[in-house]
């Protein structure tokens, strides 16, 4: 297994880790609202990092997610792939970290079942985008 594809499975690992946790938080969000939506925003991040470290981009190290977005964007465009919803969801996920983990303002359940929601679709169109474009280490995670 080439050092590409090990990267991969680093992060579509930890991508699975977080969503298990996400879905069993979700069944009591009364409880665990912040644990359900930050567990979900971090698996679309895993999700997004694998994608791009098998698509060739570089493994970053930082809190600026968004050059992580606009890196799978470019790598996307780059394989002439047009089904780029699910980057505008990752989007709209890292728009909402700060303040579902930092900010004085409590979540409403309605709010994190949005991310909830968002995270799972951005899942789903990881994994879609992963297969049509052949992701590197992808099929060895997923099938």
């Amino acid at each position: 297994m080439s050092e590409r594809s090990v990267s991969v499975q680093h992060y579509l690992g930890r991508a699975n880790d977080f969503f298990q946790g996400m879905k069993l938080l979700r069944d009591d969000l009364a409880t665990f609202k912040s644990s359900s939506a930050l567990l979900g925003i971090h698996g679309a991040i895993a999700y997004s990092d694998a994608l791009r470290i098998g698509l060739g981009g570089q493994s970053l190290f930082a809190d600026d997610h968004s050059a992580a977005e606009m890196e799978l964007r470019k790598l996307c465009a780059a394989r002439r792939y047009e089904k780029l919803n699910g980057i505008g969801r990752l989007r709209d996920l890292l728009n909402k970290k700060s303040r579902v983990a930092y900010s004085d303002a409590p979540l409403s359940e309605n709010q994190v079942k949005l991310i909830v929601v968002d995270a799972e679709r951005f899942e789903v169109w990881a994994n879609t985008a992963a297969r049509e474009l052949k992701v590197e280490g992808w099929e060895d995670e997923s099938g």
